[in-house]
């Protein structure tokens, strides 16, 4: 169990996103923090990491392990669709 709220998960993750940013900008794409719910950190890939195969990588081995890292052991990421930033509840 995460011993951190949602509340205080927000900037920590901000700041170890950040950190991933300039990584994911040497391929042509960019990642969008959307919230933090119940311990699963929502982002949304953007540019050229929409629709690319390594994708499901990125997210699994780029930015969860480095959120993992950074901050806790069991944070999981997800990635949101296009369109669906109002609607996570329903991924």
């Amino acid at each position: 169990m995460i011993p951190f709220s949602d509340e205080e998960l927000m900037n920590p993750v901000k700041a170890s996103i950040e950190k991933i940013r300039p990584s994911l900008a040497l391929d042509g794409g960019d990642i969008d923090f959307i919230t933090v719910k119940n311990g699963n950190v929502y982002v949304q890939l953007k540019g050229a990491c929409i629709g690319c195969a390594s994708s499901g990588s990125t997210l699994k081995y780029g930015v969860e392990r480095q959120l993992r890292m950074d901050i806790h052991p069991e944070l999981t990421v997800v990635n949101v669709p296009v369109g669906m930033e109002n609607d996570i509840d329903n991924l």
